[in-house]
């Protein structure tokens, strides 16, 4: 069987990204990198541009914040793997856009729908959010909450899973090799 969904989990600037790289460029074909990150100042601009000029020319991007399993379907034909960075970054995406988490949860059930009938690997990368100190507001221990509720969700669906900490990985759940 081939396993088709890593899940890379990780602090920021832990160094998810480049190992979701260095793992996608183990596969051949073609690759994409799918971009949630909406640049809303010039912090987020540059942070964009920096991941752009860190990719390979021959990776394709999608740049997309809010319809994720549509953008999978889509793909299903043209590639052979997708770094999709980040998932932490849709969730709030979808909740600035107005989602309610019921809404936000049908959201992560059509993309779990995707993952599993996909025909490419998917590398999804998404923030351990939960190793802090709790938030001091509501807003913010929502979306905490959530984040490791749907992180949880991921985990138990990937065939593996890593967990970076200062730019080194530990596999945290292997179902067997990738391929």
């Amino acid at each position: 069987m081939t396993k088709r969904f890593v899940l890379i989990l990780g602090g920021a600037r832990s160094g998810k990204s480049s190992f979701a790289m260095e793992l996608a460029e183990k596969k051949k074909g073609q690759r994409f990198y799918l971009a949630t990150a909406a640049a809303l100042d010039d912090e987020m601009k540059e942070r964009i541009e920096q991941h752009k000029r860190e990719r390979p020319p021959s990776w394709k991007t999608v740049e997309e914040p809010e319809h994720i399993p549509k953008v999978l379907k889509e793909l299903r034909t043209e590639c052979s793997v997708v770094v999709l960075d980040c998932i932490t970054l849709w969730l709030s995406n979808l909740l600035h856009n107005g989602y309610d988490e019921k809404k936000v949860w049908e959201k992560v059930k059509e993309f779990q729908g995707v993952v599993r009938e996909n025909d490419y690997m998917l590398i999804a990368v998404s923030n351990e959010v939960g190793l802090g100190i709790v938030p001091d507001n509501p807003l913010a221990r929502r979306f905490r909450d959530l984040a490791g509720r749907v992180n949880q969700k991921l985990a138990e669906a990937a065939d593996e899973v890593y967990f970076l900490m200062s730019g080194i990985p530990q596999k945290i759940k292997s179902s067997g090799e990738i391929e």
